[in-house]
């Protein structure tokens, strides 16, 4: 069984469920896009397999973590699944994929540009690529499992140079959501008023990581507390696409291979 850090965001935790939605409705607002051949960049525990499955003439995840690649073969024998430290993406052939998803990823990869040069390398003429990451400006605390979060125009500029074009929106939220976000942020804010030095920021991210998963999960069952059924009763329709990057709490771009 595979364990859940905050990171990964469990649809088998109550107190997850805003994160659970909110990286759930990456995968249906994708949908429109995904057709041929489809590789996922990422593929974690499977959230948006049966999602996409339908779509796609054919299916190749990839995620470093073995033990969730083997769980995922016996969920879904029909899809192919294929451990990987990536980039590079060691083994596929050039212009191979019609469509490429990757949720949540790129901000864990310490060669960003590599990343999305091996994405445009793999997709075939004429593909797109759907990417998302959480929006910075909306970041309530450093993360530790990150290697660098992006403001809008960041990911838009580096999309820009090696894509041949980005269509960049957001994840955004309704009022329900937003309800919930302010909450959390005044929950973290209580926390870190204890860090008089900016720890958060100064110290490397592997001492940061098991208090910030300690942390983290106490103040997600502490909302789940506070706000009850608001948190069980949110859904991936609370989190709407939107035009405005600006306005999402997550980047959600469609990157195009003429």
């Amino acid at each position: 069984m595979a364990t859940y850090t905050t990171e990964i965001a469990s649809d088998k935790l109550v107190s997850d469920n805003p994160i659970h939605q909110r990286l759930l409705k990456a995968y249906i607002a994708a949908q429109p896009w995904i057709s041929g051949k489809l590789l996922e960049v990422g593929c974690g525990e499977g959230r948006g397999v049966e999602t996409l499955l339908p779509l796609a003439e054919s299916y190749l995840g990839l995620d470093k973590i073995q033990e969730v690649i083997d769980e995922l073969k016996v969920k879904f024998p029909k899809v192919e699944f294929q451990q990987a430290v990536i980039p590079p993406f060691k083994g596929i052939a050039d212009n191979s994929f019609d469509t490429i998803v990757s949720f949540q990823v790129i901000e864990h990869i310490p060669n960003d540009r590599l990343f999305l040069e091996e994405i445009y390398r793999v997709l075939k003429p004429g593909g797109k690529a759907v990417i998302s990451t959480p929006n910075i400006n909306h970041t309530l605390s450093r993360n530790p499992w990150h290697e660098r979060e992006y403001t809008p125009q960041q990911l838009i500029d580096l999309c820009a140079s090696i894509f041949d074009s980005v269509e960049a929106k957001g994840v955004g939220g309704n009022e329900k959501i937003w309800a919930y976000h302010e909450a959390n942020r005044k929950s973290v804010q209580k926390i870190m008023r204890f860090d008089i030095f900016d720890l958060q920021h100064k110290l490397p991210a592997s001492i940061l990581r098991m208090p910030y998963e300690i942390l983290n999960r106490r103040n997600r069952n502490k909302l789940h507390q506070q706000q009850g059924k608001s948190v069980v009763d949110i859904t991936h329709e609370d989190y709407p696409i939107v035009d405005d990057p600006a306005k999402g709490l997550d980047l959600f771009y469609v990157l195009r291979k003429k």
